[in-house]
């Protein structure tokens, strides 16, 4: 066995082959980005070269520089993780010939199976059914534009040579083709390296299954049974379980022969993933994902089996250690990926600091690449973290992940962790009659946007704000300086007849008024033309009991400078704590300003001083966590300023364009 080993990854998965290092007694170092320099997994790798830039290009897709820490780190192989270089031959070749081990398949088979459209010409000679479409990837719009033309809607536009989503489109109408091509074409070449693209026939309200497999690169193949992922935002996966639910037998059975045949014949080295597309009592071969996958873990719960261990035993020559026969699926396994991203926004990705972050300590798996105090940066993808959930039935799994996730709190960015709770509520999840378009469809219902104020959560967050300026005053909360400075009479009520402070929560404003802590600890607070009785007792763990009214109930809060994010049973709320004096005196935002939504890479300008744009109009093409943003004008005029070039970066709330609206 190995005595160490280099990481050539980051965040969660960064950290979950380093715990299984470490518990077979093999020595674990790692690379980082400068971005990346105070990362989670940083600090639990423990030793860690740092190798370049932010931007992936500039650190973990340099060959050179990661060959180059494992040699300085003393490693004799390498772990790719996913994503990065996982799924690269070059990169596997170099290792191999740096004298170092590559973790994972032989470049031989990367190369087969990397490329989508070699895997799909495996598959044929395998005997897998197959989907319709290209037999090799193209790096030419007009050709790509001839070939959905030719093959006729709907059809899916597929990174060649890549997974995880990127670089891929569904096309239903032929209006805008060149420029969806252009755009999956861009992602692709960001995220893989590679611009190619190859064309299939879309299956529409398929179900996605995969078979995870792993050989010993000698002809011999095994199957850990398979993995429903059928629950997917822009074709990415967000819920995947194990086993699939209302599979029927024989068909899971010829699925789960196909993936195994393909691994022998492909004399396949290490743990891969045979993806299949599902319809009716039909399926198809979508791809091979020579690599670890992020859902794994759901795999490793009904099997007992720790794949990146068997990972590391197959690397190192010793084999599979099991016969097919051996292998069994106990219970079920349900998981839920935590992102960065606003699912009430169209999924924007949100970068920023997390104020604070908190997971369920038992009966739940954690992983996570992030903690209290880490920076989440446009240059990644959006994935936070992970929760996994296994219990003797799939109802029972599917309520304990449900209730990890009411437990769970990250505040100071936006993620879908409420996002996903309504998704694993809906009728169609529980009685798994899912498929890959059941996010769109449902939208409407799983996204929350609430336009009514939420006078409880806003009476919470001030009362906590009061209660911090008690702690942190001289003794008379009433002439903190963070108060307004004016005289404190009180009205009939009690209430202070001048607002005190300006709330800022989803949209909405609120003016708070405070009265005199009561003898048994509550206080009167008028939210707006609301008043309601607050009171909050210290729990553990950031949490409090609320008695609000005649409510009861256990909540998170915590501040941040004058961030307040309370986390009650039926959302997480942030708000931001204004004077009110400095409220009434900001200044209006300019309407013809396009600003950037996040932290991103300027890709493509569309405009220069002098443009003429309508409502409507892209002015900006934007790059963050591996997705293309649009800034779009909001008014009909003309562009005045342009602040920002192809390849810049932008920071959030900038400026990038200005327009000046046409006069009336």
């Amino acid at each position: 066995m190995f005595k160490k080993i280099l990481i050539a990854n980051r965040g969660e998965i960064a950290c979950r082959i380093a715990r299984t290092c470490r518990r077979h007694g093999i020595a674990v170092a790692g690379v980082h980005s400068s971005a990346d320099a105070d990362a989670l997994h940083v600090k639990v790798i423990g030793d860690s070269i740092e190798i370049g830039g932010a931007a992936a290009s500039e650190s973990y897709l340099r060959i050179d520089a990661v060959i180059a820490a494992a040699k300085t780190t003393g490693a004799d192989a390498i772990h790719p993780g996913f994503g990065f270089l996982a799924e690269n031959a070059a990169f596997a070749r170099a290792v191999e010939a740096a004298g170092l081990v590559f973790i994972g398949p032989t470049p031989e088979t990367i190369e087969r199976l990397g490329d989508k459209a070699a895997a799909k010409r495996e598959a044929v000679a395998a005997g897998v059914p197959t989907i319709p479409g290209s037999t090799a990837p193209s790096e030419e719009p007009g050709e790509i534009e001839r070939t959905v033309r030719q093959l006729g809607l709907p059809v899916m536009l597929k990174a060649a040579a890549g997974g995880g989503g990127k670089g891929m489109r569904a096309i239903a109408s032929l209006e805008g083709l060149r420029g969806e091509i252009e755009s999956a074409m861009r992602e692709a070449r960001n995220a893989f390296g590679n611009a190619g693209l190859i064309v299939e026939k879309l299956v529409q309200r398929g179900r996605h299954i995969e078979v995870q497999i792993a050989g010993d690169g000698s002809g011999n193949a095994v199957h850990l049974f398979e993995r429903e992922c059928s629950l997917q935002r822009r074709h990415q996966k967000l819920i995947e379980e194990a086993p699939a639910a209302n599979l029927p037998p024989k068909l899971r059975e010829r699925m789960l022969d196909d993936a195994v045949r393909l691994g022998r014949r492909l004399n396949y080295r290490g743990v891969g993933t045979v993806e299949f597309i599902v319809s009716g009592g039909d399926y198809y071969f979508l791809e091979v994902n020579p690599r670890l996958q992020v859902e794994h873990p759901v795999t490793e719960m009904v099997t007992g089996i720790d794949i990146v261990a068997l990972m590391l035993r197959i690397a190192a020559g010793e084999g599979l250690p099991f016969a097919q026969d051996s292998v069994a699926c106990r219970g079920h396994a349900v998981e839920a990926r935590i992102c960065a991203e606003d699912p009430d926004d169209d999924f924007m990705p949100c970068t920023g600091e997390i104020a604070y972050a908190r997971f369920p300590a038992s009966d739940i798996r954690v992983e996570t690449g992030i903690e209290s105090g880490s920076t989440v940066t446009p240059y990644y993808d959006s994935m936070l973290a992970k929760l996994i959930a296994c219990a003797d039935t799939r109802a029972q799994a599917f309520d304990r992940l449900q209730q990890a996730l009411d437990e769970t709190s990250i505040f100071g960015i936006t993620t879908n962790r409420a996002f996903l709770g309504r998704l694993l509520a809906l009728p169609a999840t529980r009685n798994a009659t899912f498929h890959t378009r059941l996010i769109d469809e449902e939208i409407e219902q799983l996204v929350d946007r609430v336009d009514d104020i939420d006078h409880e959560a806003l009476a919470l967050g001030a009362c906590f704000w009061m209660m911090r300026q008690r702690h942190a005053g001289s003794g008379n909360p009433w002439q903190s300086s963070a108060m307004t400075g004016w005289h404190m009479t009180t009205g009939d009520n009690g209430l202070s007849p001048i607002p005190v402070l300006h709330l800022e929560s989803a949209g909405v404003s609120a003016e708070i008024r405070f009265a005199p802590l009561r003898p048994d600890g509550s206080m009167l607070i008028g939210v707006n033309d609301v008043t309601l009785a607050v009171k909050l007792s210290p729990l553990d763990d950031g949490q409090y009991l609320a008695a609000v009214g005649s409510r009861r109930e256990t909540v998170r809060i915590h501040q941040k400078d004058q961030a307040i994010f309370v986390h009650d049973p039926r959302r997480a709320h942030a708000m931001q704590a204004i004077s009110y004096l400095g409220y009434i005196s900001a200044a209006a935002e300019i309407s013809g300003e396009l600003r950037a939504p996040m932290t991103g890479i300027v890709l493509k300008v569309n405009v220069a001083a002098g443009s003429r744009l309508k409502a409507g109009d892209t002015a900006v093409v934007m790059e963050s966590m591996k997705m293309e943003l649009r800034l779009a004008s909001k008014i009909d005029g003309i562009v005045t300023a342009v602040h920002f070039k192809p390849g810049e970066t932008v920071e959030r709330n900038a400026v990038v364009v200005v327009v000046e609206p046409d006069p009336q």
